[in-house]
C-alpha cells in the first residue's frame, strides 16, 4: 500500500540542498567560466590561463576552501603553457595572495621561456608569489587600483630580512641556536630569490637594473603586505598598462564570494535612462 511520506521528501530535499545542489551550481559556474575565457581568447587572440584563488564553498555544509599557489597549481599552469603553440601569445589572469615559492618559481620560469608574448592580467591583486609570476611576463596589465607586493621570503611565518636584522642587533652569544639556524636559512632564501629575479629581468632591463629591482623587492623595505601600485611599478621600470579588458571583469564575476555570507558591499548602478531624465 502506497502512501505519502513527508519525512522522506524532507530528507531528500535536505540531502539535495547540502550535497547535490552546491556541486551542480559549481559545475554551472565552471561552464560559464570556460565560455567567458573563450570570449577573451577571441578578443585578445591569445591562449587564456587563469590562476585565481578565491574562497569558495562547494562541499558539505558549504565548508570554505582557502586557496594559495601550490604544486598542483604549478603542474596545471605548466601543462597549459606546454599545450600552447609556441607562436601563440599567453594571457595569464592572476588573482592570488601568493603561496609556495617553489610553485611560483616554476610558473614564472615557464612564463618567461614562452617564445610568444606573455601578459599577466591582475584585476585586483597578486601578492608575494603572484608578484614573482607577474614580473616574469613581457607585459603586466593591472586595474588602476590593483596591486602587487614585495618578494621578501617568509621563513616559518617571519620575513627573512627581519630575522637577519634581529640577529645582527645582538651579540651572537646571546642568540639561541634555533634563531641562528633561521638566520642562515633566511640569508640563503634572500640570495636565491634575488638571483632568480635577476634571471627573469636581466635580458629586458640589463644586469644592473635587474639587481637593483631584486634588492628593492627582497630587502624588507616594506611589510610583506605593502601594496605596489601600477605607478610604483612603472617607476621601477616594469611594462605596466592599466587597460584591463572588460571580458576579464566579466570572468571575475563568475568567481563569487562564499555562499551564506552576509553582503557587506552593495550598489545599484545608475541606468542611462534615469541619468537623462
Amino acid at each position: 500500500m502506497n502512501y505519502f511520506d513527508p519525512f522522506s521528501i524532507f530528507w531528500f530535499l535536505l540531502f539535495f540542498y547540502l550535497l547535490i545542489s552546491p556541486q551542480l551550481n559549481y559545475r554551472r559556474l565552471q561552464m560559464m567560466r570556460v565560455k567567458a575565457m573563450e570570449r577573451l581568447s577571441r578578443v585578445r587572440g591569445s591562449s587564456v590561463i587563469t590562476l585565481i584563488h578565491r574562497q569558495e564553498r562547494i562541499g558539505l555544509l558549504g565548508i570554505p576552501f582557502y586557496r594559495f599557489i601550490n604544486i598542483e597549481d604549478s603542474e596545471q599552469v605548466l601543462r597549459a603553457i606546454r599545450m600552447t603553440p609556441r607562436d601563440t601569445p599567453i594571457d595569464l589572469i592572476l588573482h592570488t595572495p601568493g603561496g609556495l615559492v617553489l610553485a611560483a618559481t616554476q610558473i614564472a620560469k615557464a612564463i618567461k621561456d614562452h617564445p610568444a608574448k606573455t601578459t599577466v592580467i591582475v584585476p585586483h591583486y597578486a601578492m608575494s608569489g603572484g608578484t614573482l609570476i607577474a614580473i616574469a611576463a613581457d607585459e603586466i596589465i593591472m586595474d588602476p587600483h590593483a596591486v602587487l607586493g614585495p618578494l621578501d621570503p617568509q621563513i616559518m611565518g617571519y620575513p627573512a630580512p627581519s630575522i637577519l636584522k634581529a640577529v645582527e642587533r645582538k651579540d651572537v652569544n646571546e642568540v639561541d641556536d634555533q634563531t641562528l639556524i633561521l638566520a642562515d636559512v633566511a640569508e640563503k632564501a634572500i640570495k636565491q630569490l634575488r638571483e632568480f629575479i635577476v634571471e627573469l629581468l636581466e635580458d629586458r632591463m640589463g644586469r644592473e637594473k635587474a639587481e637593483e629591482i631584486a634588492k628593492t623587492l627582497t630587502e624588507g623595505r616594506w611589510t610583506h603586505d605593502y601594496p605596489l601600485t601600477p605607478e610604483e611599478l612603472k617607476k621601477m621600470g616594469f611594462n605596466v598598462k592599466t587597460e584591463v579588458p572588460k571580458e576579464v571583469y566579466e570572468l571575475m564575476e563568475l568567481y563569487p564570494q562564499p555562499m551564506f555570507q552576509r553582503e557587506v558591499v552593495e550598489f545599484v548602478p545608475r541606468s542611462e535612462r534615469v541619468a537623462k531624465q
